[in-house]
């Protein structure tokens, strides 16, 4: 699916609210133009049974303490099972999901630092991390450049 067709599907399935669809047509630019910088149109998320993404937690090697977590989206069902121990449990699956998807699910998902996205099959050298607080500001810088535009000059008169 390309992103055009992922960004309709995440307004078609929105709820219709009168806002939400208006807010993700608002945001989907920047949803884009990050997707663009991938080199995948879906990853494959491992999953529990409850359809909720597994989460990493990593330390820093130099500072144990200082932790963050984060979801692997690997570009292949095959890379789940070689890169992770979970795969082989039977309660998780590999699900794959739009590029466009996982960005947006990322904006909301607080207890998620970042994704990384791997982007060569079989291996986890080549990966490009995306952080929710960027995400978050360029959605936010998003959203003011767009009522920024809609605003009415005071001294139209």
């Amino acid at each position: 699916m390309d992103l055009q067709a992922q960004i309709q599907s995440l307004i078609n399935s929105a709820p219709q609210d009168g806002v939400t669809p208006l807010l993700v047509e608002s945001i989907a630019p920047g949803l884009r133009a990050l997707a663009e910088k991938l080199s995948h149109s879906q990853y494959y998320i491992l999953q529990n049974m409850h359809k909720e993404w597994v989460l990493t937690t990593l330390s820093n090697r130099t500072n144990p303490k200082q932790e963050k977590r984060v979801v692997y989206a690997f570009p292949t069902s095959k890379d789940v099972s070689i890169e992770s121990e979970m795969a082989s449990d039977p309660s998780m699956i590999a699900a794959p999901t739009p590029v466009v998807h996982i960005l947006f699910q990322l904006i909301a998902l607080e207890p998620v630092d970042s994704i990384v996205f791997f982007e060569t099959p079989g291996t986890t050298q080549n990966a490009i991390e995306i952080k929710r607080l960027e995400l978050q500001k360029l959605v936010q810088q998003t959203l003011e450049q767009k009522n920024s535009v809609n605003r009415i000059p005071p001294d139209i008169a």
